[in-house]
């Protein structure tokens, strides 16, 4: 995979280079903080389309959670929160982990004051989102260590996985139903249609929903390729190993085995990529702010972590290729401004749809992925607002809360891992050869 992508004006060995050597260290170092490690999530919210077949029963499946009774008051979501050092001691933190080999984090994002963290969940910015938001006071929302729970392989697949997948791109991506879009190499095909009327038909698209289908399509492939670089390969003594599986990812992204559609998914995996590089860079000076600190109690480590993330800002901001969203939405405003609704309202459809993946783990990643893709997609639509933030006061104009900070850098942590991963299948398919 070489070359200039579509759409923008960039070249995949600069994002090789840019991502191993610049970002993938330093992402998979911020991942493992406490502040983005630890996830609120609803794993029991009912699919709205369709009635639930079951829930995966494989064991590599299941996401245990830490026990309520466990997590120290300090830490809770909500406006009773208290920035106590005792309730956020780090032996209380160890103890809940070794408890279930899980925790969890405070949600804030500052303890500059009580009164702002109020003034911020007060805040309704639901016009904005892209994502279907779980309702973190919800009693079924609980916390998961992300770092104990990886993304891999889990044996869920078959009909349920892929009723999944069509109902994202038949429903969201703008398509008509009479083009058919190959969806998987290792589905039937429809008689002599190889997809090409779909891409015809892409190309004849305008822009905006040129990109949608792009974004779509990259976040799938990225979730393939974790599947793929993190399988289970066997199983001896109750022992698991995990690893890169070379013959799956062939089936999944050989440009013969899938008639050609393999490099085009690739390639929508670089261009998510790129969507995702320009959000953290954009929503830089929300961070660069004194005002924001990435708050888990531990004075020291939040301190280092939001170093972190500005020296990542700062990483973003010198890759000479950024993706130019102000091509996007740019035709008399009237038009624009439903387009961007109807951008808005198909992303948050498909936020929704993650509610029906019937394993734990596959629903939890997806959902991630997806707030995270989200989040991005809100820090672009909102430049303006960014750009005129209060230096010393929480702002009305835009906010982010913890868990879509927390999705934010989880996601494009994902898709620097997939194309760190596709480097090292390249390296493996040559010495197969």
């Amino acid at each position: 995979l070489t070359g200039v992508l579509d759409d923008c004006l960039c070249d995949i060995e600069s994002i090789d280079d840019f991502n191993t050597f610049k970002i993938f260290p330093k992402i998979q170092k911020l991942q493992e903080r406490d502040y983005f490690r630890y996830y609120k999530v609803n794993l029991k919210r009912p699919c709205p389309f369709w009635a639930d077949d079951g829930h995966c029963s494989i064991k590599d499946c299941h996401v245990e959670p830490c026990p309520e009774s466990k997590i120290p008051v300090g830490i809770k979501a909500g406006s009773s929160n208290r920035y106590s050092k005792a309730a956020n001691h780090s032996k209380e933190l160890e103890d809940c982990e070794q408890a279930n080999k899980l925790g969890a984090v405070n949600s804030t994002l500052s303890n500059q004051s009580k009164e702002a963290f109020i003034d911020w969940a007060r805040y309704d910015d639901s016009q904005d989102h892209f994502c279907e938001l779980d309702d973190e006071r919800s009693p079924d929302a609980q916390y998961v260590d992300l770092l104990l729970n990886p993304e891999r392989y889990t044996g869920y697949k078959g009909p349920s996985a892929w009723r999944v997948w069509n109902s994202i791109y038949e429903e969201n991506c703008f398509k008509p139903r009479s083009v058919y879009r190959p969806l998987n190499p290792l589905a039937p095909s429809r008689g002599g249609d190889d997809g090409e009327s779909f891409y015809t038909w892409l190309e004849g698209l305008c822009l905006e929903k040129r990109v949608f289908y792009k974004l779509i399509s990259g976040l799938h492939a990225s979730i393939n390729l974790h599947l793929c670089a993190n399988y289970l390969l066997e199983e001896t003594w109750g022992k698991p190993r995990w690893g890169p599986n070379v013959k799956e990812f062939t089936r999944r992204f050989d440009p013969i085995e899938t008639k050609g559609e393999g490099p085009r998914r690739l390639k929508n995996l670089y261009f998510l990529y790129l969507i995702e590089l320009r959000a953290l860079s954009k929503v830089a000076p929300y961070f660069e702010r004194s005002v924001v600190d990435l708050y888990t109690g531990n004075g020291h480590e939040d301190a280092e972590s939001k170093a972190l993330l500005l020296e990542i800002f700062r990483d973003t901001k010198s890759f000479h290729m950024h993706f130019d969203e102000k091509s996007m939405f740019a035709g008399d405003k009237k038009g624009a401004k439903s387009l961007k609704e109807e951008f808005r309202l198909h992303f948050k459809n498909i936020s929704r749809i993650m509610d029906c993946v019937g394993c734990d783990k596959c629903r939890l990643w997806g959902k991630l992925q997806t707030q995270g893709l989200g989040t991005a997609l809100k820090i672009l639509f909102s430049e303006k607002e960014i750009q005129n933030l209060p230096e010393n006061s929480p702002s009305k104009g835009f906010q982010l809360t913890r868990q879509e900070i927390v999705a934010l850098v989880n996601a494009f942590g994902r898709l620097s891992t997939s194309i760190k991963e596709l480097q090292n299948f390249k390296v493996l398919l040559q010495q197969t050869r």
